[in-house]
């Protein structure tokens, strides 16, 4: 059967939208593409209505698809999971319809794998349901304690292993709390204490995987952060001499508030400038001759993105930038080239950090790698490759890289720039990309050339 998905790698979005059922809400899809468009059109959005369609079609294709593969390659047989009213915990989070923003008063999330190749249950022993997407397995009427009803479940099933989520490495598998933590066992039996295990892989795998649904619209949530940042580099939002930093910080944010989408960390600007020291920021308004980073990362339908690009104000009679600034944006380039060439699965991301920076420093170039994972948070599940301020092992970075797993390839290099004296400028560069196994391609293409902004 030929899928949406695999019609959009052979065909293209025009053929995988005919084939798509008219009733179900679809994002523009367009294909991955190693080719960033310099001022995009925004994609249309979705209605709210629509958008919820959409996270709850994605997020039962993940329970169905991710959940049994994860508990069988982890040896898990039960999965709990436990969050409270407005403390939930990562991936209690990403497991709420999107009519449910919150748990419920106390939320237990429990996965059973019966083996032989049933199908997982998913149970919510939860005074509210979940829109269908775990069986509801407790009445408060006829068993009160909501953590007794729990004992009994877990009795009835008797599991081998029962996967509760605590880890010294990464909040994404931390979420159990130590109340909860005590409410769960002191119901138990002391049997079934000795059984429980860490469910910190089950929650970073979880957390880490992309479905083909996801990867069918990804490109086109990047197209949407790419259009925002080609108009804020622009002379509709920047006027040389009067602009400030901070201005195109808060226009981000308004033009984010009016289309309802919301941005999962403050926009990030600053300049570069011949003959000043570091990043300026804030209150400095923006000059003709001044090289302009921006960081910019949106969340639509729960998938997040994570850009960073660079523009160069024109200083009047100039038609491009000073031939230094275009090499350091060329340098950059080759170090992603490098570190996407370094990609190995299995590898942890410490070696490939190792093996990208020896690369580099090989060429000559003077690199500086921190690149991580995307996808239901901006700095997401999985292994790090490198920090910006440690470019050496790390514990958080001794994980491996998994096949199917989306990256912000985040780096920088540096380069003295004749033109401004040898001033050593950053050229920092951030493009979201999807690893397969056996490459990494960009999901909307990288940046490849400055942004030119008019002075006059």
């Amino acid at each position: 059967m030929i899928t949406r998905f695999n019609c959009l790698l052979a065909a293209g979005s025009m053929a995988c939208a005919a084939q798509a059922d008219a009733s179900e809400p679809m994002p523009p899809v367009i294909p991955m593409s190693e080719t960033e468009q310099a001022d995009p059109a925004r994609p249309q959005l979705l209605s709210m209505r629509e958008r919820a369609a959409v996270i709850d079609r994605i997020l039962q294709e993940r329970l169905d698809q991710i959940i049994p593969r994860i508990m069988r390659e982890q040896n898990v047989q039960m999965w709990v999971l436990v969050a409270r009213e407005y403390f939930e915990e990562p991936v209690v989070a990403s497991m709420l319809d999107a009519r449910n923003f919150h748990a419920r008063r106390r939320t237990l999330l429990v996965f059973f794998d019966p083996g032989d190749g049933q199908p997982v249950e998913r149970l919510t022993v939860s005074r509210y349901g979940l829109a269908g997407l775990f069986e509801p397995a407790w009445d408060p009427e006829e068993e009160p304690d909501q953590w007794a009803a729990l004992a009994d479940i877990i009795a009835e099933r008797d599991p081998s292993t029962i996967a509760v989520n605590t880890s010294d490495i990464t909040a994404f598998g931390d979420g159990m709390t130590l109340s909860q933590y005590r409410g769960m066992v002191d119901a138990l039996p002391e049997s079934y204490r000795e059984r429980i295990v860490s469910g910190e892989r089950l929650s970073v795998r979880w957390l880490e995987e992309r479905v083909p649904a996801e990867l069918e619209i990804y490109p086109g949530i990047v197209r949407v952060a790419h259009s925002l940042i080609a108009r804020a580099f622009s002379r509709e939002v920047i006027t040389p001499g009067e602009t400030t930093v901070a201005d195109v910080q808060w226009w981000y944010r308004e033009e984010l508030a009016r289309l309802g989408l919301k941005p999962w960390f403050h926009p990030g600007v600053g300049v570069q400038r011949q003959g000043a020291e570091g990043m300026l920021r804030g209150d400095t308004v923006i000059e003709p001759g001044d090289l302009i980073w921006t960081d910019f990362g949106i969340t639509y339908l729960r998938l997040n993105t994570d850009t960073q690009h660079l523009a160069y104000v024109l200083k009047p009679g100039e038609t491009d930038a000073p031939a230094g600034l275009v090499q350091g944006l060329k340098n950059t380039n080759r170090v992603q080239d490098i570190l996407i060439e370094s990609f190995e699965a299995g590898l942890p991301g410490n070696a490939v950090l190792a093996r990208a920076r020896a690369a580099a420093l090989a060429e000559g170039l003077d690199p500086s790698i921190y690149s991580h994972p995307i996808g239901l948070h901006g700095h997401g599940a999985g292994t790090a490759i490198g920090f910006w301020d440690n470019q050496k092992d790390d514990p958080r970075g001794a994980y491996p890289v998994h096949a199917g797993t989306m990256w912000s390839i985040e780096l920088t290099s540096y380069l003295e720039v004749p033109e401004w004296g040898g001033q050593r400028v950053d050229f920092r560069s951030e493009e979201d990309a999807w690893f397969d196994g056996e490459s990494v391609r960009f999901l909307d293409g990288r940046q490849t050339e400055l942004t030119l902004i008019a002075s006059d």
